[in-house]
């Protein structure tokens, strides 16, 4: 048997730098992500399917939305594989560019006024590359985080890069916002919504410059000096670690699917459904999103203290109770009340996400965890992250209440909560202890 040994931990001054690159860059593709989503529930709706009725046409919009999130298991398998081969470095900044090309590029498109079908084709096609590049983003940000931290605070390092995120949703609701104030609809619509867009070829050049600085993972370094690599990791972590996929991807379905029904489908159920303004709306995102890029690295540093098990599966069983009070204060109108929806929602998402990065991480040896990782956490995406929105429509549309809503998300935060009881805890384990059980 080879014996595995643990890599030296990085120096705090390397460490903080990696964490930087890490963050900012997972902000800024998130941002890109996330904006796309901002503008289908404003805005895609109405220029790229505008012979729809309303609810029509947000499912739609919503639709290429989800398509996304149909390419991020394939980025995922692509960017494990290579990322396990060659380093976790290199598929990050690739992953970078795609993303900020496919963003700006939508920034360009012309509307199905100006080219009527072609529109939405070329929508789809752009989206698909959005999903395919974050499908490879998270892997890649939280592993370099993760691997040149310490076991003992290791959560709390890897919660920095998930917060970046939020951090990326509120950027994108921001600058959304911002427009939106200072315009007309009809300027907003005509060409305001594009300049976010564009704003991303600034955003990708900056993360770009911040990453290149960065060194290989010193864990994986000595991994592959030590055993070589996996000639086909996504195969030997389903193989070796089906287990681990399983239960990352069910830690994921709560936290997936009440992300997008909070920030995405809530943008549409308040100006849609309860009438509020689209200002009130942006806001309400804004101050959730505000809130939970401080709560998930706080709810990470928890985990290091008192498990990633019981962090967890407070934020699942908060959500699956939440749901019911979520509806009913937004249909209120009253701002406290919308912001305090909101706000409780995000912080309750953060205390799934906020451990997340290091429990899945630490699910899988460091040769075939990239893989491993982005497989457990993409998986999801399909049959979660991607149909919230659109079931969500469907169930409003058919039953015209949010009961039947509240109660997907009630079911969904009951699996993460199960997955999380049923996981082994992790917390303090060093990755060499991690290597050696499949040595």
């Amino acid at each position: 048997m080879t014996t595995t040994t643990e890599a030296a931990p990085a120096p705090a001054s390397t460490l903080r730098r990696v964490v930087a690159a890490s963050m900012i860059g997972t902000t800024i593709e998130w941002y890109d992500f996330f904006l796309y989503g901002t503008a289908a529930a404003l805005v895609f709706n109405k220029l790229f399917f505008p012979q729809a009725d309303p609810l029509t046409g947000t499912l739609l919009a919503f639709a290429t939305y989800a398509l996304g999130f149909v390419a991020r298991p394939l980025g995922g398998l692509v960017f494990g594989h290579f990322g396990d081969r060659i380093g976790r470095k290199q598929l990050l900044m690739l992953s970078l560019m795609l993303m900020g090309a496919s963003t700006f590029l939508i920034g360009l498109l012309p509307t199905f006024g100006q080219v009527g079908l072609l529109a939405p084709l070329m929508l789809v096609l752009l989206r698909l590359v959005q999903g395919f590049a974050v499908g490879g983003e998270w892997g890649g940000a939280v592993l370099m985080v993760c691997e040149y931290g310490d076991a003992r605070r290791r959560g709390f390092w890897a919660g920095w890069p998930q917060a970046g995120v939020p951090a990326g949703n509120l950027l994108a609701a921001g600058v959304l916002a911002i427009m939106s104030a200072i315009q007309s609809e009809h300027d907003f619509l005509a060409w305001g919504w594009r300049v976010p867009f564009l704003l991303s070829a600034v955003l990708i050049a900056i993360g770009y410059w911040v990453r290149s600085s960065l060194a290989e993972s010193p864990v994986f370094a000595k991994a592959v000096a030590e055993r070589g690599v996996e000639r086909a990791p996504v195969l030997e972590a389903i193989r070796r670690r089906p287990g681990g996929i399983a239960i990352g991807a069910g830690l994921r379905v709560a936290e997936n699917i009440s992300f997008y029904l909070i920030t995405t489908y809530a943008i549409s159920y308040m100006t849609q459904i309860a009438h509020l303004s689209r200002t009130l709306a942006l806001n309400a995102m804004l101050a959730g999103a505000a809130v939970e890029v401080v709560m998930i690295p706080i709810f990470a540093s928890l985990s290091d203290r008192i498990g990633r098990r019981p962090v967890y599966i407070i934020g699942a069983a908060g959500m699956a109770i939440w749901g019911f009070a979520f509806f009913r204060m937004i249909d209120t109108g009253l701002t406290i009340n919308v912001l305090i929806a909101v706000i409780v929602g995000l912080v309750l998402h953060g205390a799934m996400y906020g451990p997340q990065a290091a429990f899945i991480a630490e699910l899988f040896p460091t040769r075939m965890r990239y893989s491993g990782a982005s497989l457990a956490y993409q998986a999801t995406s399909i049959f979660a992250g991607s149909l919230a929105p659109i079931i969500a429509v469907m169930l409003y549309k058919t039953y015209k209440s949010w009961m039947p809503i509240a109660i997907y998300l009630a079911v969904a935060g009951a699996i993460s909560a199960v997955s999380a009881l049923r996981a082994r805890e992790t917390k303090g384990m060093t990755f060499a202890q991690i290597d050696a059980e499949t040595a």
